[in-house]
């Protein structure tokens, strides 16, 4: 069998049934639910009806029990289900409740079972399934797979059903595929932006807040004030005017928009008053208030393109099963902006926008891929407009010879979007900036500008964000670092550390004050703390760019013994010349020490 990833992909749907007649095997009381093959392994569902909840040691046991099913070279054969009805039938008896459901709901779409026989052709294990599987289990390498943990998940995925017990797990088809990506695991592990939140204090939730609801702590406010110093920045060299919305509309607005039709299921509503009539609503978007500021003013077909932007916060209703640190909140502020323009400019400002998503990127050392998601099954508008609209992406795209893949019927309810996914430092991929092109709010505003012809036209709208939200991209971006921000971002870039307070705390204050000055971002370390445990705290555990050590030599000459994150002791700097040294770095955005070798 050739190895490559569809063939994977077979590979880890047939350990994943191995991993179900282990579980089956020793726990008689577990029913199975699901058991797909995923981008990165697999993972099953089971229903321990005694009540048993799985632990880390009974994964060992299940891993033990698979290579000894593995062992017995067992076949994967494929069985069309006769007669439904009686298959139905045989699960209700054995328990196997939502095998029987999801035979019901699949009755018409001839359904098979895969059964794993030994070398006597004797049935030892049965799995409601699509398939296809491997020929036998000798394809499995003892080595080469792996179960990770254990998780709950919902019955089909609603919290009203019954909560399961999820086993997740990956297989290679070899040792070594396996052993880099549980190194890719623990890597991960250690960039987790929640244990980072928590151990370099950048952020926290609360219960008594609310699910979903971020407090950023000083030290991740210093790094979004100047992500937003570079925002304002850009968007004024760029041509953007920037705005500011209210956090609240009445319904009428999201009527108009089609967000109370298509998007009712994620909007939080305020409970009117007992005397009137009017409802609120939280917003889940900015792009109606900017259509408002639009319609406050005339246009010709001379002052378009108009690019209007905002850092505006909405709130968006999530499952609680699915809210995660930063990555996945209810309340966060999108860099949005909309652009509004005639047919003509339009290619030019999708270009531009991609411009501007792969220059904001470059400044994180981050690459990118693109995707094109086209129309969904819920959408607003004729068809004739989407089929314009996902072509004017096309055209922007093709005419720079962008590759891209094509993601069917995953645009916005309301217009198709070129989806950037960004690469992180350890190959992850993260969907941050959009492109979205929008042919229907512009006509439901009834939205107006005056052609050189003198007739009023309809403008064509783009929504775009660079970054997503600010709560995911700093999620993002702590995990990227592992929490090392360059010198530009670090909420602390310099720690002072005087050798002896008694001799060397004067000079030290006399070269904080002067950093101060120079808006540096300096603290002067004076606890009673030996030096070394200071400097390796600083650069190590609170990951500060640099420390600078003052003792006797350093107040005779002016200056300061650098030591740079990562790299250890640069050298002796005079005072001014390393301040401008940092004062370089922060102003350039540089993602590098100025001591880091090329």
């Amino acid at each position: 069998m050739e190895k490559n990833n569809e063939t994977l992909s077979i590979l880890r749907h047939s350990t994943s049934h191995i991993m179900a007649q282990a579980v089956q095997s020793l726990f008689p009381s577990a029913k199975l639910a699901i058991g797909p093959a995923t981008a990165d392994g697999f993972y099953y569902d089971f229903d321990l009806t005694d009540g048993h909840a799985f632990t880390e040691d009974d994964l060992a046991k299940i891993e033990e029990k698979m290579k000894e099913i593995i062992k017995q070279n067992l076949t994967f054969e494929k069985y069309v289900i006769p007669d439904v009805d009686a298959q139905i039938a045989e699960f209700k008896k054995e328990g196997e409740i939502y095998k029987a459901e999801l035979l019901e709901e699949h009755r018409n779409d001839n359904p098979t079972l895969y059964i794993t026989k030994d070398k006597d052709g004797n049935a030892l294990f049965n799995d409601l399934c699509a398939g296809p599987h491997l020929p036998n289990t000798s394809y499995i390498k003892a080595n080469a797979f792996k179960l990770l943990k254990v998780a709950g998940a919902y019955w089909r995925g609603n919290e009203k059903n019954k909560m399961l017990q999820r086993i997740y797990a990956t297989a290679y088809w070899n040792k070594e595929d396996l052993q880099a990506y549980l190194h890719f695991l623990e890597e991960a592990d250690k960039r987790d932006h929640r244990k980072l939140g928590t151990k370099l204090d950048l952020f926290s939730t609360r219960e008594e807040l609310g699910a979903g609801l971020v407090l950023w702590h000083p030290n991740l406010a210093i790094v979004r004030e100047q992500i937003e110093n570079y925002w304002r920045e850009e968007h004024r060299k760029r041509g953007y005017v920037i705005v500011n919305t209210p956090h609240i509309a009445k319904s009428k607005l999201w009527e108009i928009s089609g967000h109370a039709d298509h998007y009712k299921d994620n909007m939080f509503f305020i409970q009117k008053d007992e005397d009137s009539d009017d409802q609120y609503i939280l917003k889940p978007m900015n792009c109606p208030f900017h259509i408002l500021i639009y319609q406050a003013n005339r246009y010709s077909y001379r002052s378009l393109p108009l690019r209007m932007a905002e850092l505006g916060t909405v709130y968006r209703k999530e499952k609680s099963g699915a809210l995660s640190g930063l990555t996945r909140v209810q309340g966060f502020t999108q860099d949005d902006a909309h652009i509004f323009c005639t047919p003509e400019q339009l290619v030019d400002e999708i270009n531009n926008i991609i411009d501007f998503v792969a220059d904001t990127l470059a400044i994180f050392n981050m690459d990118f891929e693109v995707e094109l998601s086209t129309r969904p099954e819920s959408f607003i508008g004729e068809i004739e407009n989407w089929d314009k609209a996902e072509a004017g992406l096309k055209e922007a795209m093709d005419r720079r010879g962008m590759k891209y893949d094509i993601n069917e019927g995953d645009g916005a309810f309301y217009g198709p979007k070129i989806d950037f996914k960004i690469k992180d430092a350890i190959g992850r991929t993260w969907q941050c900036a959009t492109i979205q092109l929008d042919f229907n709010l512009p006509a439901r505003f009834d939205i107006k500008y005056q052609d050189k012809d003198g007739q009023l036209k309809t403008p064509l709208m783009l929504h775009r964000v660079i970054f997503g939200s600010m709560e995911r991209f700093h999620g993002i971006l702590i995990e990227h670092y592992a929490g090392a921000f360059p010198t530009w971002l670090a909420p602390t870039q310099v720690n002072i550390v005087p050798i002896s307070n008694e001799k060397h705390v004067d000079f030290a204050e006399k070269v904080y004050k002067k950093m101060r000055e120079a808006n540096i971002r300096v603290n002067l370390d004076d606890r009673s703390e030996s030096m070394n445990y200071k400097i390796r705290e600083s650069l190590q555990d609170k990951k500060i760019p640099y420390v600078c050590v003052i003792g006797d030599k350093e107040i005779e000459a002016d200056s300061v013994a650098v030591r740079a994150r990562g790299i250890g002791q640069v050298g002796t700097f005079k005072v001014d010349d390393f301040i401008n040294k940092i004062a370089e770095e922060t102003k350039s955005r540089a993602n590098k020490s100025f001591a880091a070798k090329e």
